[in-house]
């Protein structure tokens, strides 16, 4: 198991580096220090192959975000009249 350096992102949780065949044989272990917020990825051959998260950091990751028209309706200004609508103009003839 080779320690690797804190993640990239603002979680800063603590990263794990395992080969196949060691995180097979403590996998009792690999899982207790998920659920305690780490994270671990399993190498084959040397090879990142997957990465072990909590379920929770999984659906936080997985969590879909608002739709534009979520933004919009919960606009500060929801009386504003926007015209969105497209031009039917052809654009403008160009000499190749």
């Amino acid at each position: 198991m080779t320690k690797i350096k804190k993640n990239r992102r603002n979680f800063r949780k603590p990263h794990k580096v395992w080969q196949l065949q060691e995180a097979k044989a403590r996998f009792s272990q690999l899982i207790q220090e998920v659920e305690q917020g780490s994270y671990h990825t399993i190498t084959k051959n040397g090879q990142p192959v997957a990465v072990l998260i909590s379920t929770s950091e999984f659906e936080r990751i997985q969590k879909h975000e608002n739709s534009l028209l979520d933004f919009f309706s919960k606009s500060p200004f929801p009386d504003l009249d926007l015209d969105v609508s497209r031009s039917n103009d052809a654009g403008r003839d160009i000499d190749l």
